[in-house]
This record gives C-alpha cells, structure tokens and sequence, in this order.
C-alpha cells in the first residue's frame, strides 16, 4: 500500500485521510506511480509546446552562454607558454564540455518565483494539489529538450571550425555524463529554488543569487579547469557542490579521473540539506505570504 505522506512530500500535496485523494483510489503502489507519470508527462507536453513558440529565445539564450568559448581562447595561450600540465588542445576540448554542461544545467526558476511572489500571480497555484515548483521543474526539463537541436548545431559549428579537438566519448562516458548532467541541474535548480523562496521576506531573491554567482563562477570550473587551482583550494572547494555543478560532469564527459565516492557523498549530503531547508523555508514561506493577504 502506498504511503500518502511519501507521496505528499515528493510532489508536494496536503496529505489527505482515508481514500480522498486520487492516488489512493487504489491501494496498488503501481496506480499511485502511474498517477505521477501521467501528471509529468501532461506538464512536460505543455511546457514542451510552450518552449517552441520561442524558438528564437533559445538561440539567444543559447548564445548568452558563450562564456566558456570566450575563456578557452585565453587558457589555450596561456597553454602554449607551457605554463599548466594541459596543453591548448586539453583546455579546447575541457571547454566545449563545459559549453555543454551548462546548457544541460541552465536555471532560471529565482527570476520566475521572485516575479510571481512580487505581483501575486503565485496565489492561484497554491489550492492546486500539487507545488508549484513541480511547474517550474517542467519548465526547465521541457527547454532543455528544446535546446538540444540547438546546442548539437553550436557543438559542430566548433568542431568544424577547429577539428583538432574532436573526439568521440565511450558509451560509457556518454551515460555516466548524461547521469551527471542530471544531478547537476537538480542541485543547481534545488539551490536556486531554495534562494528563490526567499522573496517571501524581501523584494529582490535574485541580489542573492549574484552574490551566490561569484563563487559559482570561480570555483564551479567555468572559467578554469579545477585542476589549475593550488591543491589546498581544491581539496577544500571538492567537498562543496560548486564543481560537481561544472567541473567534475566535463571531466566525466573527457574521460578524466573522477572520484566517485567523493561524488556520491556530495551529492546525497548537500542535496538532502538543501532540500531539508528548502521545505522548511516554503512552509514559513507560505505563512509569511499568507500574512501579507496573498
């Protein structure tokens, strides 16, 4: 039999007794499960659709995340000085997986969340049985499945233009990556997201995001590989979440040692934090909104 508080705080419904709820028409676990399933599929549809009357957005979108080609540029002259352990072709190839990681992992849920608390639009989503975050989620799941075909032309477009650095990843690179990928955007989105419902108390969540953004930038692995850091910062920066986000999914991706354990205890630790405070935060949230007349 299906367990209501289980599922209540998965997807984020008041728990209801007795059979009240849909899920619980059945005491089957497979009809509860089927429920979900049907509920994601028609939230992806719809967001889905929804993405590609934009298509034109996501091309800027996809051209505001440029920055690693940028970047790579100035790590592969310094490279040719014979100043780092990795040559120019090492930092070409490291960068094109950072431009990939990062277009898989984009979030923006702080700006939508922070707009919708700020001008009441998140009022009418609250009585629906289930949390509005699972609406955000959707969103940003069914534009990375509208990106793709954009990313794979930016992705051949450089390879093309500098063929050197082209390399075909095992089966095995490309799953663990792809595994990778999705569990860097669920804890950037999960951290986003927490921040986010800050604007419950003040006006502007996203000041905390940039500030968050600084070390996002320097210590994730976007501007610089993890490994050109002195030794005692990277012992240090490993055991927060920050390369986990960038650095570690592109290494995956090249092949490059990785330490898995220490991976796996990054994730389940941090990410298991952050989703304590965040249900924390959303239920003093809702009683500050309430108190606000929303």
């Amino acid at each position: 039999m299906i367990d209501s508080r289980l599922l209540c705080l998965l997807v984020g419904c008041e728990p209801l007794s007795g059979r009240e709820h849909p899920w619980f028409e059945s005491e089957s676990a497979t009809e509860g499960v089927r429920y979900v399933l049907r509920k994601a599929r028609v939230l992806l549809a719809v967001y889905y659709a929804y993405m590609l009357e934009y298509r034109a957005e996501l091309i800027f979108w996809l051209l505001s995340g440029t920055l690693p080609f940028i970047v790579m540029g100035i790590w592969m002259e310094a490279a040719q000085q014979g100043a780092f352990s990795l040559s120019a072709l090492d930092f070409a190839r490291y960068f094109i997986a950072v431009f990939l990681i990062r277009q898989l992992s984009v979030v923006w849920v702080i700006w939508d969340f922070e707009r919708e608390v700020l001008e009441g639009t998140l009022s009418p989503h609250l009585p629906q049985p289930i949390d509005p975050v699972w609406r955000h989620f959707a969103g940003h799941a069914a534009e990375r499945l509208a990106r793709i075909p954009f990313i794979a032309i930016a992705i051949s477009v450089f390879f093309v233009l500098y063929p050197a650095a082209f390399w075909v990843p095992s089966i095995w690179q490309i799953a663990v990556f792809a595994i990778a990928a999705g569990a860097a955007f669920a804890m950037r989105f999960l951290i986003q997201y927490t921040m986010a419902i800050s604007a419950f108390w003040i006006e502007r969540a996203s000041a905390l995001f940039n500030l968050w953004s600084l070390f996002y930038i320097f210590f994730s692995g976007m501007i610089a590989p993890l490994e050109v850091f002195p030794f005692h910062v990277r012992q240090v920066v490993l055991w927060t979440p920050l390369p986990y986000l960038v650095d570690v999914p592109a290494n995956i991706l090249l092949g490059r040692p990785v330490n898995w354990l220490q991976m796996l205890v990054v994730y389940v630790v941090w990410g298991s934090a952050l989703f304590a405070v965040n249900r924390w935060f959303w239920r003093r949230g809702l009683k500050q909104y309430s108190a606000m007349g929303a």
